[in-house]
């Protein structure tokens, strides 16, 4: 039987997806939806990239991948308890969870508590030799600050100034410790929340322009005064340059991506693991994507995070919660720029500046806070039109089946 195309001129495919993004749950799908998916991805690309370097440190091939699986098993009971949570209680604790991060921050400079790791001051030991980085956190935490704040100022958010005081202050506190424990790859990341939170509470151009040009100065200011950044500057420019030092990382994680080809080399079989590209399992773990799945997985990665990077922007849109608009925005701009950020910088498109890829690469941190704040996206997804009760109907149609089967 012949199907007629349909009349108006649409194409089906685009009207079939406009259909599903108008449904309640459709954010709240997509949120559950891309967060499982990179997360189970991440779990067996780390498997992988790691395998060589674990039997090698560990005697046992499984050693790295099971302190992340341990990670995520922890990450995913906070995203279930953050998609729970009441937000007069969310808003209630960012206060204090801005506070909490800003002393564990201070902690990392005390000597004999703070841990140095690849030039950079930024861990605390907790038990079982398992470290905390508590930048991390500091992003989640100052989002949720900056969204509860914009929140209660409301139409106040008219007057620039009101859009640039206290937070300015406070988010310049936060990531003026973080430069000062060498990471630039974090402090870079919390200056485009803060830029970015600012533009979604109407910051005018002229204003953005003039943080925008101050923010430029500081960062010339710190690479200029560190050999070390420079060379990492220099590097990216022409990697070639230098290949067996400044830009061993770069090149080798090219060669990745250029033997995996378009359906890449298989699981399992990339090369560049075996002691080649330092770092294969956390920062550079999407140039072992690109040979062992080649350019096909690595656009399956980037488009889930795409369509998170939707998700996250309809429910700023949708949501009549002010909160929740300044929260579900500052939490998209933090995971959508660090993934860009990673993916320039193994690309060779952006300096090497060591972040990891959200929910993907190995990172105990970095994953807890990354499930916690896509909890708290599902709990704001709810405070679409129409969401919690699609929600609760689909949990009611759920419980009359489980009934009937029991029957």
């Amino acid at each position: 039987m012949r199907v007629s195309a349909p009349t108006d001129g649409r194409v089906p495919v685009l009207e079939t997806a406009r259909r599903t993004l108008e449904r309640p749950l459709a954010s709240y799908q997509l949120v559950l939806g891309t967060t499982g998916l990179l997360l189970g991805l991440g779990l067996i690309m780390v498997l992988s990239a790691s395998s060589v370097l674990a039997f090698e440190l560990y005697d046992n091939s499984y050693a790295i991948v099971l302190r992340q699986l341990a990670f995520a098993v922890l990450g995913l009971g906070l995203a279930y308890v953050a998609s729970r949570v009441p937000l007069r209680l969310v808003r209630r604790l960012a206060g204090w969870a801005l506070i909490a991060s800003v002393l564990l921050i201070a902690a990392t400079f005390v000597p004999g508590v703070g841990v140095e790791v690849n030039g950079n001051r930024n861990w605390l030991p907790v038990v079982a030799g398992f470290q905390l980085q508590p930048s991390e956190f500091a992003k989640l935490a100052l989002i949720l600050w900056i969204a509860d704040h914009y929140a209660r100022a409301g139409r106040a958010l008219a007057n620039p100034r009101r859009v640039l005081w206290p937070m300015g202050l406070f988010a310049g506190l936060v990531t003026a410790m973080v430069v000062a424990q060498h990471d630039l790859g974090t402090a870079s990341v919390l200056f485009l929340i803060i830029i970015g939170m600012a533009f979604v509470a109407g910051l005018p151009a002229r204003w953005m322009g003039g943080v925008l040009a101050f923010f430029g100065v500081v960062s010339v200011f710190f690479i200029a005064t560190a050999p070390h950044r420079v060379t990492r500057l220099l590097s990216f420019l022409n990697p070639m340059a230098d290949p067996d030092n400044a830009g061993y990382q770069s090149v080798h994680a090219m060669m990745g991506f250029a033997s995996g080809g378009f359906w890449g080399a298989g699981l399992g079989q990339s090369r560049q693991k075996w002691g080649t590209l330092p770092e294969a399992h956390t920062d550079f773990i999407l140039a072992i994507v690109g040979e062992e799945l080649g350019l096909a997985g690595s656009v399956v990665v980037l488009a889930l995070f795409a369509l998170l990077c939707v998700a996250g922007i309809r429910i700023a849109a949708r949501t009549m919660e002010p909160f929740v608009r300044y929260a579900a925005a500052g939490i998209t701009i933090w995971i959508t720029a660090q993934a860009i950020i990673n993916v320039g910088m193994v690309l060779g498109l952006l300096p090497v500046i060591g972040i990891p890829l959200p929910l993907v690469s190995y990172g105990g941190s970095s994953l807890l806070v990354t499930l916690l704040a896509a909890g708290l996206l599902l709990n704001f997804a709810t405070t679409e039109p129409g969401a919690r009760r699609a929600l609760d109907a689909a949990k009611a149609r759920r419980a009359r089946r489980a009934a009937a089967r029991r029957r």
